[in-house]
């Protein structure tokens, strides 16, 4: 069975978020798609496999890290939209049947796709004890983000403290579910982002991840409310780097983004 590792939230290789990508009959037993997850060793490997026709949904989809599956992940999905649409195996909008609900990925004429994500779910809570010691700077607010992503979501004094972050990851590990989302206002509105972030995983085996779609169903929202406007671009900050266009709709969020498939071959197993 063919296997791509696709780099997605950008228009070049090397850049954006890698992800594994199988699609499949059906899904095997969970340990066997755990191993493979974790001999690929990217941030997310997707499963994916066609349901019969005429249902609310066109394929399954799961998702797994290294270590576990998780409930939403951004990135593989654009990679697994991608990769159907790159082979022919599916045409137009694709609905994906998930633990997240149902979520719709659909192309654009710019070759960008578009995933119709649940909006993120934020309430304010009092920055943890030891956050700022296991951060490095001290957070201006902190939000929890809800089941479907498990985050604490905090916002820092500035764009270049963002860049400049070197957490005991150890530490943060802690303090959420999954791990923390940092985040400050661009400096720089005409370099083409309104806001940037970086994601710590440490919890479910990603030390940083280097584009997290599912982190925007959040970022967006608590950027859209204060900056007034409902359609923002995000830079995610990490060494590999990568842009996030989102659009909030109340209860939908809107994650716009590119791919590029880097490796396809044959696994064995």
């Amino acid at each position: 069975m063919r296997i791509r590792i696709v780099d997605a939230f950008t228009d070049r290789p090397f850049a954006g978020n890698p992800a594994g990508v199988l699609l499949l009959d059906a899904f095997p037993d969970d340990a066997w798609l755990q191993s493979v997850a974790l001999e690929v060793n990217h941030a997310e490997t997707a499963f994916a496999h066609p349901l019969a026709d005429g249902g609310e949904a066109d394929w399954a989809l799961r998702w797994f890290t290294p270590a576990v599956e998780v409930a939403l992940c951004g990135h593989a999905t654009l990679a697994t939209a991608h990769v159907l649409h790159s082979t022919g195996a599916h045409r137009g909008p694709v609905r994906f049947a998930t633990r997240s609900g149902v979520l719709v990925a659909t192309p654009g004429a710019d070759g960008a796709v578009t995933l119709d994500f649940p909006t993120a779910p934020l309430t304010a809570v009092d920055v943890p004890e030891g956050v700022a010691e296991a951060l490095g700077t001290a957070p201006l607010t902190a939000f929890d983000t809800g089941p479907n992503i498990g985050d604490l979501l905090v916002e820092v004094a500035d764009e270049r403290t963002v860049h400049a972050l070197r957490p005991d990851l150890k530490a943060l590990a802690a303090h959420s579910e999954r791990g923390l989302i940092a985040t400050a206002r661009a400096e720089n509105p005409a370099l083409g982002y309104d806001f940037v972030s970086r994601c710590f995983f440490p919890n479910v085996g990603i030390d940083e991840d280097p584009v997290t779609g599912s982190a925007h169903t959040a970022l967006a929202p608590y950027w859209s409310e204060r900056l007034g406007r409902p359609a923002l671009t995000g830079l995610q900050a990490s060494p590999r780097s990568g842009r996030v266009r989102t659009e909030v709709r109340g209860a939908r969020t809107l994650l716009s983004g590119r791919a590029v498939t880097v490796i396809e071959g044959d696994l064995l197993v």
